[in-house]
């Protein structure tokens, strides 16, 4: 006689065991005709899972992300099940759930056309509209190993040979397709819906390991309205459009070479927009009291070893043994040698909280196939700071990090930002009882915010939780960027210690925090966020003056003299080129302020402003356009 507790602390009860779809059916028949999976205790099961014990049980539609990523996780084995009937002989690997998508990875010979794509979409669609029965069963690892080998699926067949015996082998049918799978899954392939789209293939080796085989990559996405599917290609469409990669080449910011894959070379404008954040994030932080330090890039093996991070990052350092047998690796974050410095001379309670900020290069081992522009690169800038504290202060100096990043990403034009709490990850370092701590202090801190945030079970840093700060940009994308991680185990594994009101050596509470977490990567962002059309303060060529003829070259040189003094980024255009190649030219650099002079700018000492994306000019008194455009230049906050 299971009682049943839903979300909403009502309870149901049953005489005898009871499916997940019956007490969808028992809380009313518009739900049991939207539910698509249930969670029994927090584990996500199938709708026909019978429940035979008191539970707390909760119903998921297409209206939780549950729910949508479970119609994506379907449309996967679609996908793979249309192309074995299209192309047999073709093998399935794995095949997951993405950010809005999913892919899966397929072993044939030939490679995947633009007219394939189209044939196997047909297919799903066909499939989806035969309505065919979902079910599960468990199979023994033996057999199962056998059963896929027979049937030529010889990478399903190693996978279920690396789980663990005595660990269940769960079998999906999808009519009489199978595929290995945990689930859970929707109960028929009708309940997907038709709302999905394939959209590329890509190359990707078996296991993620390039000295294994070459796959094939099918990618797609999958929804549960016609609206949500347009609007997405809608996006993407506009992403395409908005790529920094191809915007940072038209604005002469950046490049990449094969001699230093994932690392940029910032030309003279990229290198000054990076400049000018920086500015503006020392500005910020010497106002909130951080002390800036700067430490080694490269450290010797040892100190990594104490401070975890060589068993949790070990394999993605940089290292180099010198002629005395010493290995050193470059540093892949900045903490341990942030400690170094706190450790120098004696601390006092009166001396925390202690704000030290960092600007560290720092490199990270990224295969080559994640690699992508600014977004994901091997060597960048984390704007680091690290907090020293008391215990009684965790809470307070979570919230003066949270109002600065909230105030620096508002002046940057970032006003909906979600977070994220993240607890403690099954790989770490530190007792529960320390970890207790810490998640109190940190959950409290987001409470007292008074804004919204999600929860993200067991990803949590190694060392300590985090909130993630989550940007949400001009065409809806999300963008995980600022952290602040509560630390109760690093300070004390590298010898950190003050002296407490009452003489006794205590070990500080070490607060990690990043703003934007990587500046290369921030800027990517930006560049995506405004379409290249930048803020005007932190613009690298704010403006561009260019003289109607060679006649006006010295009022033009004259025009540039003034904006420089007044702090204004400017070029002048003396290039024997016509006025409206120009003007097209420096348009598709972004230049938000082109100021053309002829003979009337002459005669009255003006300008003539044509702005960005306008056709319409504008003439103004050169000292009244210094004086209003200086009061832009700077960011809101300052």
């Amino acid at each position: 006689m299971p009682n049943i507790t839903l979300p909403d602390g009502k309870k149901l009860s049953f005489l005898e065991s009871i499916s997940g779809f019956e007490i969808a059916e028992k809380i009313s028949k518009s739900l049991s005709k939207q539910a698509l999976i249930v969670s029994v205790d927090g584990q996500l099961k199938d709708l026909d899972f019978i429940i035979q014990k008191d539970s707390a049980v909760k119903i998921f539609t297409s209206k939780d992300k549950e729910g949508l990523e479970t119609i994506r996780h379907d449309t996967a084995h679609i996908l793979a099940m249309a192309v074995q009937e299209l192309f047999p002989g073709t093998q399935v690997t794995i095949g997951p759930v993405i950010e809005d998508g999913f892919y899966y990875d397929f072993a044939r010979k030939e490679p995947f056309t633009k007219e394939d794509l189209e044939k196997i979409e047909n297919k799903m669609k066909e499939i989806v509209d035969r309505n065919e029965k979902t079910y599960r069963e468990v199979w023994k690892r033996n057999d199962a190993i056998e059963h896929f080998k027979k049937n030529g699926e010889f990478y399903k067949a190693e996978i279920i040979n690396s789980i663990p015996e005595g660990e269940e082998v769960s079998i999906y049918f999808h009519g009489k397709w199978h595929d290995l799978c945990r689930g859970p899954h929707l109960s028929s392939t009708g309940k997907i819906g038709k709302f999905f789209k394939l959209t590329k293939v890509s190359g990707a080796y078996w296991r993620g390991d390039s000295k294994n085989e070459m796959l094939q990559r099918v990618y797609g996405t999958s929804w549960s309205s016609q609206k949500d599917l347009d609007d997405y290609l809608l996006r993407i469409q506009e992403a395409e459009k908005r790529d920094h990669r191809k915007l940072g080449k038209e604005m002469d910011l950046f490049h990449f070479r094969e001699e230093s894959p994932g690392s940029v070379f910032w030309h003279e404008k990229g290198w000054s927009l990076f400049q000018k954040l920086v500015s503006y994030m020392r500005m910020k932080q010497d106002q909130a009291g951080y002390k800036e330090i700067n430490t080694p890039e490269i450290l010797d093996r040892t100190l990594w070893e104490k401070s975890g991070h060589w068993e949790k990052f070990g394999a993605n350092m940089y290292t180099s043994t010198t002629p005395d047998d010493k290995v050193f690796a470059i540093k892949p974050m900045n903490c341990p040698g942030c400690v170094q410095v706190f450790n120098q001379g004696l601390k006092s309670y009166r001396d925390l909280p202690l704000k030290m900020s960092e600007f560290g290069k720092v490199h990270r081992y990224e295969p080559s196939g994640a690699l992508h522009g600014l977004l994901r690169v091997r060597a960048f800038t984390q704007d680091d700071a690290h907090i020293f504290c008391t215990e009684d202060q965790i809470t307070e100096e979570c919230l003066l990090v949270t109002n600065l990043i909230l105030e620096i990403y508002k002046d940057l034009g970032f006003e909906n930002v979600l977070l994220k709490y993240s607890d403690r990850p099954d790989l770490r370092v530190g007792d529960d009882s320390v970890w207790d701590k810490a998640e109190a202090a940190l959950l409290k801190a987001i409470k007292e915010s008074k804004l919204e945030y999600s929860i993200n079970k067991g990803e949590g840093a190694f060392y300590g939780p985090k909130i993630e700060f989550v940007l949400r940009d001009a065409i809806g994308r999300d963008w995980q960027c600022g952290t602040l991680q509560v630390d109760l185990n690093l300070p004390g594994r590298l010898g950190a210690s003050y002296v407490d009101k009452g003489g006794n050596k205590k070990i500080p509470v070490m607060l990690h925090r990043a703003l934007f977490g990587s500046l290369e990567r921030f800027i990517g962002i930006i560049i995506e966020h405004y379409a290249g059309k930048l803020p005007f303060w932190i613009t690298p060529l704010q403006s561009v003056v260019i003289p109607v003829s060679n006649d006006f070259d010295e009022y033009a040189k004259k025009v540039y003299e003034q904006l420089k003094k007044v702090g204004l980024s400017a070029e002048v255009d003396l290039k024997n080129h016509n006025l409206n190649y120009k003007i097209r030219d420096h348009s598709l650099s972004k230049i938000p302020l082109l100021l053309i002079c002829g003979k009337k700018e002459v005669d009255t000492n003006s300008v003539t402003i044509r702005r960005l994306d306008s056709n319409k000019q504008e003439n103004m008194a050169l000292k009244d356009f210094l004086k209003k455009y200086s009061a832009y230049n700077k960011a809101p906050s300052i």
